[in-house]
């Protein structure tokens, strides 16, 4: 019976007519029966084969080996497929070891593509140390000035994410012969992963031609480093330059816009969505839905922001966390819960809650006074979903508690946590202390936080001047007066407030009795205009806040 099968094979069509991938999708595997009959020809090497093995999904692998077994000499070609094969399959460092062996039997010689597949596997699956060692066959075998292959090494050396990783890769850029455009954006994204914007910029404007990944990169680069204005400016300039807008760009501008508060440009991004990319063949990212929650909720819009939710077909579980966190931020309480019962009514991985969703729950636990229903869910963590929970989630629970009143309670859950407290736990247990007017407690709490921590000047203002309004409150002028002499002695001081507005793409930012901008002269006539018209009203100042006005 097999001879009959095998006779019905014809050895040179048979490979042009299991070039379909659905072929294999549906379990045929007549080509390994083909070979077991002993009908494989050379011609394969150079014609059918290795274009098959183009269409093996990493899940057939297995019978992409039988087969690869088979061929008493193949091609570099057909190496190479295999090497690939590997690199994208749940085990890439078989690639390495493919690679290996392909030099050790001499059948074929490595060729550009044979390092190009190796680097970029050992590049996105972090192989460093292997990609080191192909760097060094690159270079023994005469490779280095291979365009394709020197971009490749540059993005291994990239991939590091450290900053000797991307000074080594620029080294290697500069001594390319020949430059494309993805050996430059690779460059930026390199720098964008170190934090360093300055040198990205560079990069991109040193840039003889750029492309909309390009753009992207940057305008992503400065989102992610908490440079909004910056990526917002970039992007406006990017619309005038008639660059087309891809889903990523989308994304990181309404990242920013959300940082922002810019609505206006936000509810433009939303238009040119539903405009120009939900007509497209293109399916729309589920981050892009995602960030535009995000962006409403930032801006106060929550009901625009919970329109956008409801027309998402496919949520993920970021899409639910970002919807329950915005109600929750908004003091929605009660919608951001329900929405949470709701997630775990859909079941599946995707309506699984994780550490971001429930800080969002116990976030909206807390603003809105919920005791019982933050300790249940608090307790029901590992239980339920097998979630360990971490300091963001003992901050959310101290923070409830010391709100509600539950000090004491707060204390012994400081007193039994499994890491070390933070800034935001003490200042969470601070908060609660003014609110009920326990200055005893509070500093008790205060002389632990100073010693335990011995915290930044930086970030200890705020919390210095939570401490010294709980004295206010109970009026121990001595004890105000002693906080801020320790903050002297630290050299802390309040960092002014800074207000921007926006006029024509461009962010214009400003402190208080600022008189650094180039119209401040203009600005402050026309403030006195104002302050000249404005009704003035009498009223008597709370003392107990004075010194959340410390000067600078």
């Amino acid at each position: 019976m097999a001879e009959e099968e095998s006779s019905s094979l014809d050895p040179f069509t048979t490979p042009e007519a299991l070039l379909s991938p659905e072929y294999y999708f549906e379990g045929n595997y007549d080509l390994v029966k083909f070979i077991k009959a002993g009908s494989v020809c050379a011609e394969w090497n150079f014609g059918g084969f290795p274009v098959w093995l183009k269409y093996i999904p990493a899940g057939n692998l297995l019978n992409a080996n039988k087969v690869f077994e088979k061929i008493e000499t193949p091609s570099a070609t057909v190496w190479n497929q295999m090497i690939r094969g590997h690199a994208r399959s749940e085990t890439p460092q078989n690639s390495v070891e493919l690679y290996k062996e392909m030099v050790a039997k001499k059948a074929a010689a490595p060729d550009e593509f044979t390092y190009s597949y190796l680097l970029s596997c050992c590049a996105k699956y972090r192989l460093f140390r292997e990609g080191e060692q192909v760097h060094a066959r690159v270079l023994a075998n005469g490779f280095c000035s291979n365009v394709f292959v020197k971009t490749n090494l540059v993005n291994l050396y990239v991939m590091r994410g450290d900053d000797s990783g991307v000074l080594y890769a620029r080294r290697l850029f500069d001594d390319m012969c020949e430059t494309n455009v993805v050996a430059w954006n690779t460059l930026i994204k390199g720098y964008v992963r170190c934090g360093d914007t300055n040198g990205a910029q560079r990069v991109f404007d040193e840039m003889p031609q750029k492309n909309v990944v390009s753009w992207t990169t940057m305008i992503s680069g400065f989102a992610h480093n908490g440079m909004c204005k910056q990526a917002l400016s970039l992007f406006n300039e990017m619309r005038r330059a008639g660059v087309g807008l891809d889903q990523v760009a989308l994304v990181a501008a309404l990242s920013a816009c959300a940082e922002l508060g810019d609505l206006k440009l936000g509810k433009w991004i939303h238009s040119y969505i539903e405009e120009t990319l939900s007509v497209g063949r293109e399916p729309l990212l589920v981050s892009l839905n995602n960030a535009l929650i995000h962006m409403y909720a930032s801006c106060g819009e929550i009901k625009l922001a919970y329109q956008v939710f409801r027309k998402i077909q496919w949520r993920s579980r970021i899409s639910w966390t970002s919807m329950i966190t915005a109600f929750a931020k908004q003091g929605y309480a009660q919608e951001a819960l329900a929405l949470f019962e709701r997630m775990l009514s859909f079941g599946g991985n995707e309506a699984r809650p994780d550490e971001i969703t429930l800080i969002g729950v116990l976030g909206a636990c807390s603003h809105a006074g919920f005791v019982d229903e933050g300790r249940h869910f608090f307790n029901c963590m590992n239980t339920s979903w097998g979630i360990e929970p971490r300091i963001e989630h003992y901050g959310c629970m101290i923070d409830l508690l010391s709100r509600a009143g539950f000090l004491d309670e707060a204390c012994g859950l400081i007193q039994n946590m499994p890491m070390k407290p933070n800034d935001a736990i003490w200042g969470a247990l601070l908060g609660g202390c003014r609110i009920h007017n326990n200055a005893e407690l509070a500093s008790q709490v205060a002389q632990k936080w100073l010693v335990e921590l011995d915290p930044n000047p930086n970030n200890a203002a705020g919390y210095l001047v939570l401490l010294a309004n709980v004295y206010a409150t109970t009026k121990r002028w001595e004890d105000v007066a002693a906080v801020r002499q320790k903050m002297v002695e630290m050299g802390v001081k309040k960092p002014p407030g800074r207000s921007w507005v926006q006029m024509d793409g461009v962010f214009h930012d400003f402190t208080a009795d600022d008189k650094t901008h180039k119209h401040a002269s203009l600005i402050y006539k026309m403030l006195a205009k104002i302050s000249k018209h404005a009704n003035s009203e009498v009223y008597e100042r709370d003392i107990s806040e004075l010194l959340s006005e410390v000067e600078e």
